[in-house]
């Protein structure tokens, strides 16, 4: 029986189409907090350890938990954690729209090659949607956010990844089965969430996942690459490929 075409590529957002984390998501919690009166500071370090918890309200809750420990929470503590991820998403915004956070090597060139081919778009992440349609807005295009198909993006699922729902959830909105997509993530959360949900992947390492266990990925890179400045490969190969374009995903895809 004939292996399912390739179709569909559905794509995290932070860390895999932007460098999103370090310089912008934590400077912008950073900014939330001050506007709050609080005295919370999340440096490169400790933020690298909060990444491990998924969903920026959930990151909150768990350094209050963690970090602490003497800290009084206010009875609203709930709605605490709801205003401060608004303007966290606020800051966050206005720090795009200053062209802070570039997309990283290969993205808008693999995506507008998808798109000249006619493969189908989608977003699946834990972030806000507000945060996803901003990044594309204002480091892809204006119009990028209309190029996906799906964007299944913070709480349209209660389980957060490393639970395979939203790449579910996207995949149901696209009555597309996984057998026909490639996933790319950059993170193990990603990596766990994709792969529990049948999906091949390829992930692009950061600087806070480098470390990270990949070995449920089918190629795992230090970026997509550019012509002028092709990806590192840290396991898989581009199969004489240059750097990660349509031809290596086809080959990847067929031989999975």
């Amino acid at each position: 029986m004939p292996k399912t075409p390739l179709t569909s590529l559905l794509f995290d957002v932070d860390g895999t189409l932007a460098d999103t984390e370090r310089d912008g998501h934590r400077p912008a919690f950073n900014a939330a907090f001050r506007e709050f009166g609080l005295d919370w500071h999340w440096d490169v370090e400790l933020y690298g350890k909060l990444l491990e918890v998924t969903g920026g309200k959930e990151r909150i809750r768990h350094y209050v938990d963690h970090w602490l420990p003497g800290w009084t929470r206010p009875a609203a503590f709930d709605d605490l954690v709801v205003q401060l991820h608004k303007a966290k998403t606020r800051h966050y915004t206005e720090l795009l729209q200053q062209g802070g956070i570039p997309l990283r090597p290969g993205v808008a060139r693999l995506i507008s090659e998808a798109r000249a081919a006619g493969l189908r778009l989608a977003i699946a992440t834990t972030t806000t949607p507000e945060n996803v349609t901003a990044l594309l807005q204002y480091s892809m295009a204006p119009d990028a956010a209309d190029w996906f198909e799906v964007i299944a993006a913070g709480d349209v699922v209660p389980a957060k990844k490393p639970a395979p729902d939203i790449y579910l959830w996207a995949m149901e909105r696209m009555n597309v089965e996984a057998g026909a997509c490639l996933a790319f993530e950059d993170s193990s959360n990603g990596i766990r969430s994709s792969h529990a949900a049948g999906l091949a992947t390829i992930v692009t390492i950061n600087d806070y996942t480098a470390d990270h266990d990949f070995s449920q990925a089918a190629l795992v890179v230090s970026d997509l690459g550019e012509p002028s400045a092709p990806p590192d490969v840290l396991a898989g190969s581009l199969h004489d490929q240059p750097l990660v374009n349509l031809a290596l995903l086809h080959r990847l895809h067929a031989g999975l």
